[in-house]
């Protein structure tokens, strides 16, 4: 039986639990994407590294499993999420062990094999045994390394009690010797939650951003600032996806010089829910950021993502009107590219519906408020199961000066991501119940608008082989 609401062209393993995207790295040209994996079931434990890659970005092989607690070793009750770095030619893993939370590291068996596929722990390991001295933290976890002139950095997420969460720095000659310099970054638990994981700290556009995850927020911050003197200063932050499915992003920088990103996609659904439909967890696309010329971070799909257009319908010339014909009308799929400009004229409202049921009963909207400037992912009516989240998320969207809306939305099966052309973006998680829901609706409420271009794309899969099985861990 076909499960409709099981994504095609977002990454997710053959079955099973997957969280945090973890050591991204592009090597010989290849890139490659392990995460949070557990081999046992469609719920969170016994966490091992998935391993996937990709030659285009687009197109996904999977591979065994990268690295799997060593038992009575530093990682025996989970692997748990860190990054890629090239170390001299030689690619190399760093990662937390849990209970206590330390830091490891591993490298390939064979450095030549173009798909890394065995790797090997460092017997130093834990190469950081413990949170700085003297500091009562919650939390130790997720390391972020980069090399600068005189050593290699890492970035560790943490939280300093009835503080708010930090990120502590070491720096290291080899990735193995490891001295503490001080606190990167501090927040408030108030404003900015008691401790933050999964870090990632980049220079972007003559500043530096510190992405963060912090707890209990649920949802991904961004700080744009100045790095000097082994402390990063923010003076902006903002939300990097408030769709309420987006968590635990991670970077990195391809030979092109771009700044990738890709995020785990939460279940929207319960835990039973998950385990009965045998998966859970999806990625999100891939995506390049930038800073805009006021300092926000921008986020916007990857251009090879076209590569998995197939056939195409296009519409010019619009016209919307509150309760007027739907000129989508012959538009379906739960797979689906739309991208859009609306001009809003008088309307007050513009935006689409998709995986919409003929009768409107199921359907998630889209929905761009006028006067606020807000683009919002409703998801009141996206289902007829009262399990799934209904919330109604939004971000500030701004319109260039000419004022059209232009929009590219991802439909795929369960998953609805939605790119404003400012770089804005929400990324959600919906559960249609009935084989019906897959209508799209463009709509204008409170006036009139003009659709001055809707072009729509039937989306294929991303990966090359019918059948694909999760080989054993490596040890």
């Amino acid at each position: 039986m076909v499960d409709r609401l099981r994504p095609a062209y977002h990454f997710l393993p053959p079955s099973n639990w997957m969280n945090d995207p973890n050591g991204l790295i592009q090597w010989r040209g290849r890139y490659h994407l392990f995460d949070q994996y557990n081999p046992n079931g469609a719920f969170h434990g016994t966490i091992h590294w998935g391993h996937a890659v990709t030659d285009d970005l687009v197109h996904w092989r999977d591979l065994p499993l990268a690295l799997a607690p060593t038992p009575d070793g530093p990682d025996k009750d989970g692997v748990y999420s860190g990054c890629a770095v090239d170390r001299d030619g030689v690619p190399m893993l760093m990662y937390t062990g849990i209970r206590p939370q330390v830091q490891c590291i591993a490298e390939p068996v064979d450095p030549a094999d173009p798909d890394l596929v065995a790797w090997r722990k460092h017997p130093a390991n834990p190469v950081i045994p413990e949170p700085p001295a003297g500091v009562e933290v919650e939390g130790f976890r997720d390391p972020f390394v980069w090399r600068e002139a005189d050593g290699w950095y890492c970035a560790i997420g943490s939280g300093v009690n009835d503080v708010g969460g930090a990120i502590f720095l070491y720096r290291s000659p080899d990735l193995v010797r490891w001295e503490y310099l001080n606190e990167l970054c501090r927040g408030d638990v108030v404003e900015s939650g008691r401790m933050w994981e999964c870090p990632s700290f980049l220079p972007l556009g003559g500043k530096h951003v510190l992405l963060i995850s912090p707890i209990p927020l649920r949802k991904v911050l961004y700080l744009v600032g100045e790095y000097r003197d082994h402390r990063f200063t923010p003076e902006r932050i903002g939300i990097v996806d408030d769709g309420g499915a987006y968590y635990a992003p991670q970077v990195t920088r391809d030979e092109r010089g771009r700044w990738l990103m890709w995020g785990w996609l939460r279940e929207g659904r319960d835990v039973e829910a998950q385990k009965a439909a045998g998966w859970s967890g999806v990625m999100s696309l891939p995506t390049v950021l930038s800073l805009t010329a006021d300092g926000r971070l921008a986020v916007r799909p990857v251009p090879e993502l076209e590569a998995l257009r197939g056939p195409h319908r296009g519409w010019s010339d619009l016209d919307l009107a509150e309760g007027g014909p739907n000129p989508l009308a012959e538009l379906s799929g739960d797979r689906l590219e739309i991208a859009l400009a609306i001009e809003p004229a008088d309307a007050d409202e513009i935006g689409l519906s998709v995986l919409r049921s003929p009768d409107g009963a199921e359907e998630t909207r889209i929905v761009y408020d006028v006067a606020a400037g807000e683009l919002w992912v409703d998801r009141a009516r996206a289902s007829l199961d009262p399990g799934p989240s209904r919330e109604r998320r939004g971000a500030a969207a701004r319109l260039p000066p000419d004022g059209t809306l232009s929009l590219r939305v991802y439909v795929d099966g369960s998953v609805v991501e939605v790119f404003a052309a400012d770089g804005t973006c929400l990324s959600s998680r919906v559960y249609p119940t009935r084989g019906d829901s897959r209508g799209v609706e463009l709509r204008a409420r409170g006036g009139r608008a003009r659709a001055r271009r809707v072009d729509a794309w039937t989306i294929g899969t991303i990966w090359t082989e019918a059948a694909r099985t999760i080989p054993a861990a490596g040890s």
